[in-house]
């Protein structure tokens, strides 16, 4: 590279010195001091990052980490891969402070995507896929300020699994159905019966509201009943016409239904003493 040249918009050149970190250059134009100073050059990143091997660029970068096999709480084994999205704060740390940026970061995005499946069941880990990427995304942030880096998010792209496992979700899922079937029928039948006794019950006390109101009604009749025919007869025959109407309603109810025997009493006069 010639001594002037010009950097970027939004890109940093890291000059050295006698071999030795010397300073950061802006976007626009820049020079540098013949022999004393260098350009620092980072081709391992294979373009990551960076354009010509030495223009750091600090705007946000994706990096699309390879599939890895994890394992589940539930033992079960998958392939999962993700996307990284990050940017450099602090070339000086991304360049010095790490040997392979971009690499690094695919490693550490897989390490913690391995260890945070390893913690959830199979059917968590695919209900719960959007909080699984703020876990590993919170978990890189310390990791993000030792490298002069801020990852801005992690998102899953894939989750794979065998056909075997695919074929026992469907089973697991279809017995959920059918066990959320059930529960609802029971709890619709226990629902009904419920309603049923307590109409039953609501049945029930209106009828014996309304007998009590009847037997009041009818004590009432029979106590002016009684007193009217005190005033116009004697107590004694008063009594004796109640009794014999007592006797009446008794014989009518006994004799409602044709099939039974009736026994009729002989020493019963009331009816006659009254003719």
């Amino acid at each position: 590279m010639s001594l002037i040249y010009t950097i970027p918009q939004n890109h940093v050149v890291l000059i050295k010195r006698f071999g030795k970190h010397s300073r950061v250059q802006k976007d626009g134009l820049r020079f540098k001091i013949p022999f004393i100073e260098s350009i620092k050059y980072v081709p391992e990143w294979n373009g990551t990052a960076n354009k010509r091997g030495c223009y750091i660029e600090l705007s946000e970068q994706q990096t699309d980490t390879p599939p890895r096999q994890c394992q589940t709480m539930d033992n079960v084994t998958i392939e999962a891969d993700a996307s990284i999205y990050w940017k450099i704060i602090d070339p000086v740390k991304a360049v010095y402070d790490i040997d392979i940026l971009p690499k690094s970061i695919s490693d550490v995005a897989l390490n913690a995507l391995r260890a945070n499946i390893g913690k959830l069941k199979l059917d968590q880990l695919l209900s719960e896929r959007q909080k699984l990427n703020q876990r590993i995304a919170a978990q890189l942030i310390e990791v993000a300020s030792k490298w002069g880096v801020v990852f801005t998010r992690v998102e899953i792209q894939e989750i794979n699994y065998s056909n075997e496992t695919a074929e026992a979700m469907m089973q697991e899922m279809t017995a959920e159905r059918k066990k959320r079937a059930l529960i609802a029928e029971a709890e619709g039948k226990a629902k009904a019966e419920l309603t049923k006794a307590q109409a039953d019950a609501d049945a029930n006390l209106i009828r014996a509201s309304a007998q009590a109101q009847a037997l009041k009604v009818i004590g009432e009749a029979e106590s002016n009943y009684i007193l009217k025919l005190k005033q116009n007869t004697s107590t004694e025959a008063a009594n004796q016409i109640m009794l014999s109407q007592k006797y009446i309603e008794g014989m009518k109810a006994i004799t409602d239904n044709p099939s039974h025997k009736v026994f009729l009493p002989t020493n019963f006069k009331g009816a006659y003493e009254l003719g």
